[in-house]
């Protein structure tokens, strides 16, 4: 996805994505001169607008940013602990 895409999704500015990608918010892939997002950068760009319209600081979105993928993290880390106890319940002993 081009930036131009995002930036009519979320609704926002293209000023604002740029410093939002500048920030390290955003980490597009770079496609020679363009950004290119991938779904989840949609995804984070939508989190970080209604953060903002919710009345977080700049300071605050790293933070809560940080929060979020470390909740990430720790589902994927349960779904793959999951996943092996239904692998070893379900095999023959």
């Amino acid at each position: 996805m081009k930036a131009h895409e995002v930036v009519a999704q979320v609704r926002i500015e293209s000023g604002l994505l740029n410093q939002w990608i500048e920030a390290g918010w955003l980490a597009p892939s770079r496609s020679g001169e363009d950004h290119r997002f991938s779904e989840v950068d949609l995804a984070r760009a939508h989190l970080i607008r209604d953060l903002r319209v919710l009345g977080a600081n700049d300071e605050s979105i790293p933070l809560i940013l940080d929060l979020v993928d470390q909740l990430h993290g720790v589902r994927r880390l349960l779904q793959e602990v999951l996943s092996t106890v239904k692998d070893r319940q379900s095999s023959p002993r």
